[in-house]
């Protein structure tokens, strides 16, 4: 699988994020919760390093 993430942001919003991988809200957010993906709380918001997804992708 290739995913160009080349014109992506440095910080992924959950929807961005969940658009990038083409999974759920409830997927993300267990990738979220059990560690697989690093992300912050900024409010009520999820916000996602573009490294912490480039770093999932190598590790599935």
């Amino acid at each position: 699988m290739f995913i160009c993430l080349k014109n992506v942001q440095d910080i992924l919003t959950l929807k961005e994020c969940r658009q990038v991988l083409k999974v759920g809200r409830n997927t993300m957010l267990n990738l979220i919760y059990d560690g697989s993906i690093e992300a912050f709380k900024i409010g009520n918001r999820w916000k996602i390093p573009k490294e912490s997804l480039i770093q999932y992708l190598r590790n599935i």
